[in-house]
C-alpha cells in the first residue's frame, strides 16, 4: 500500500469519526444572527464588545500610551534583576509570531473579496479596539504568572483565571478558577496541535508545492511531503528543546525578517502601481460605507472586516499572555503596554498591507472572487504579487514558510504550558509533549484533517468566552497595575528611583 493511499484512508477515517462533533461545535461557537442580510457570528460580537469596553474603561490606553509602549519595548524602563526569562522585545516577537500567519495573507484576501475593499477599514478599526483587550489579558498574565525554582516561568489563562478569581472572590472564586484553568489548558493544547501546528505545516507545504511544479513537480510526491514534514519537525524539535529562551531568540530574528520581507514585497507592488494609491485609498474608505462585495451593504463589509481582524490578532483569546508572561519585569502593566502593539503590527500594519496590495494590483482572480467564484485567498494574494513580476509568488512562498514556522514554534510553547498544567512539569512529561508535537508537524505535510482543524478553531474561540468573562472580573486589578507602572515611570524620569532601589524591588518574589 502506498503512502498516499494510507494518508487518504487516515483522512477519511478521522473525518468520518469527528465530522458530527465538528459540525456541532462550529454551529455552537460560530452561531450567527442575520443583520441586514449578512451573517454576524456572535463570537465576533463578543470579542469586539470586549475591545470597546476595555478601550473606554482604560481611557483609550492604546492611543494615549502608544509611545510609552514603544519606549518599553526599546528597553527604556528595564529593571535590573527582574524575574523572567526574556526581554520585552523578545516576548513581543514570540507572541507576534503566534498571530502573524496565513490568515494575514489568505484570510485578508478572502475578506476583501467577500466584503469588498471597504472591509479593510473595519478591519483596521477592530484591530485598534483589540489592542485594549490584549493590554488587559497580558497584564493579568504577568501579574499571576508562576515563577519556578529553576527560573522558568509559566503563565496564561490557566494561571491567571484560578489565581485571579481566588484573589478577588476567595474560596468560591478559587473553585471556579480551577475548573476554568483546566478547560483553558485543554483548549490551548487542542488548538496548538491541530491549528497552530498541523494546519500551518499543511498550508505552507501546499504553497511550496504550487511554486515547484504542482503535484507533478519536485515536492508534489508523497516522498516530498514526508521530507518537508520531517525537516520542519526537526527544526521545531530542536528549538522547542531550548524552551522560551530558544524560541524567543529565534522569533526575535525571524519575526522582523519575515515581516520585513513581506512588507517590502507589498511595497514593491504598491510602488509599481504608485499612481493608483490615491484611488485605492478612496475605494477602501468609500467601500466601508458603500461597499460592493459578495456580501453587500455597510453591515456586510463591517462584519467581514471585524471577523478577519478578530480571527487574526487573537485579542481576547488568552493565547498571547502565555508568551508575554515570560518577560523580565516587576511591573505587569509594562508588558501589557508592550502587548497592545501586537494587534497593531498584526492587523493594522500587515493585514492592511495585504489588502492594499490586492486593491492596488487588482488581479483578475480578485475580480472573479468578488463575483462569487470560489478562489483561494493565497491564490489571490499571489496573483497580486505576480502583476509586478512573474517570480514574485516565490517571495510570497518564503513569507508563507517563515510565517508558518514561527507560528508552529510559538504554539509549541503555548501547548507545552497547557500540557504541563495538566500533566505536571517532570522531564518525562515535557519530553512526551515535545515528541508528540514534532510528530504532528510531520503529519501536517501528509494529512489534511480538515475536520479536526475546524474543531480546533471552534475550541480556541470557546476559550475566548471563558477568558473574557475573567478579564471583566479582573479589570480592577489591571487598573491598579497600570497606575503602579505609571508611577514607576514618573519616578524613574524624576530620578527618584536608583539602581539600588530596583535591586531591592527585584528581590521580591513575583507571584
Amino acid at each position: 500500500m502506498s503512502l498516499d493511499s494510507i494518508t487518504t484512508s487516515v483522512d477519511e477515517a478521522v473525518s468520518g469519526f469527528f465530522e458530527p462533533i465538528a459540525v456541532w461545535l462550529e454551529e455552537l461557537v460560530f452561531s450567527e444572527v442575520t443583520v441586514a442580510g449578512a451573517g454576524l457570528p456572535l463570537i465576533v460580537v463578543w470579542l469586539v464588545v470586549a475591545g470597546l469596553v476595555f478601550t473606554g474603561w482604560f481611557g483609550f490606553v492604546q492611543i494615549r500610551k502608544f509611545r510609552l509602549a514603544v519606549d518599553v519595548v526599546r528597553g527604556k524602563y528595564d529593571e535590573k534583576g527582574s524575574a523572567g526569562e526574556v526581554n520585552h522585545f523578545q516576548a513581543l516577537t514570540a507572541a507576534v509570531s503566534g498571530t502573524v500567519g496565513l490568515g494575514n495573507i489568505a484570510g485578508v484576501a478572502v475578506a476583501v473579496s467577500i466584503g469588498g475593499p471597504g472591509a479593510t477599514f473595519w478591519m483596521i478599526l477592530c484591530g485598534l479596539l483589540g489592542m485594549a483587550t490584549k493590554f488587559v489579558e497580558v497584564t493579568l498574565g504577568v501579574k499571576y504568572r508562576e515563577v519556578h525554582p529553576d527560573g522558568t516561568v509559566s503563565g496564561g489563562p490557566m494561571y491567571y483565571l484560578p489565581k485571579g478569581l481566588a484573589d478577588r472572590f476567595g474560596k468560591k472564586g478559587k473553585t471556579l478558577g480551577k475548573v476554568l484553568g483546566v478547560l483553558a489548558s485543554v483548549m490551548v493544547l487542542f488548538f496548538g496541535l491541530f491549528g497552530g501546528n498541523l494546519f500551518q505545516v499543511n498550508q505552507s507545504y501546499a504553497q511550496l508545492v504550487s511554486v515547484t511544479g504542482g503535484e507533478d513537480g519536485l515536492m508534489g510526491s508523497s516522498a516530498g511531503a514526508l521530507f518537508f514534514g520531517i525537516l520542519v519537525a526537526a527544526l521545531v524539535g530542536i528549538v522547542l528543546l531550548g524552551g522560551i529562551r530558544s524560541i524567543a531568540n529565534v522569533t526575535s530574528k525571524l519575526v522582523p525578517a519575515m515581516a520585513g520581507i513581506y512588507i517590502a514585497a507589498c511595497l514593491v507592488v504598491i510602488l509599481v502601481h504608485v499612481t493608483a494609491i490615491p484611488a485605492a485609498i478612496a475605494t477602501i474608505i468609500e467601500g466601508a460605507f458603500n461597499p460592493q462585495g459578495v456580501v453587500g451593504g455597510v453591515i456586510g463589509a463591517l462584519i467581514i472586516g471585524f471577523k478577519r481582524a478578530a480571527f487574526s490578532n487573537e485579542a481576547g483569546l488568552g493565547s498571547a499572555p502565555i508568551a508575554h508572561s515570560a518577560v523580565k519585569t516587576n511591573h505587569p502593566a509594562s508588558e501589557g503596554l508592550v502587548a497592545l502593539l501586537e494587534p497593531f503590527i498584526d492587523t493594522v500594519i500587515i493585514c492592511t498591507m495585504t489588502a492594499l496590495t490586492i486593491v492596488i494590483a487588482n488581479p483578475a482572480s480578485w475580480g472573479e472572487a468578488r463575483e462569487g467564484k470560489s478562489i483561494g485567498g493565497v491564490t489571490i494574494t499571489s496573483d497580486a504579487f505576480a502583476t509586478v513580476m512573474p517570480w514574485f509568488p516565490y517571495i510570497l512562498t518564503v513569507a508563507v514558510l517563515l510565517f508558518a514556522i514561527s507560528t508552529v514554534l510559538t504554539w509549541g510553547y503555548y501547548g507545552l504550558k497547557a500540557w504541563t498544567h495538566l500533566f505536571g512539569r517532570s522531564k518525562a512529561s515535557e519530553f512526551s509533549y515535545k515528541a508528540i508535537y514534532t510528530l504532528f508537524a510531520v503529519a501536517g505535510s501528509l494529512l489534511t484533517l480538515g475536520t479536526l482543524i475546524k474543531m480546533a478553531d471552534a475550541v480556541l474561540f470557546m476559550l475566548a468566552v471563558i477568558n473574557i468573562i475573567g478579564l471583566y472580573l479582573l479589570a480592577p486589578v489591571v487598573k491598579r497595575e497600570l497606575a503602579s507602572f505609571l508611577e514607576f515611570v514618573r519616578a524613574r524620569k524624576a530620578g527618584e528611583i536608583t539602581e539600588h532601589d530596583e535591586d531591592q524591588e527585584s528581590a521580591k518574589t513575583t507571584v
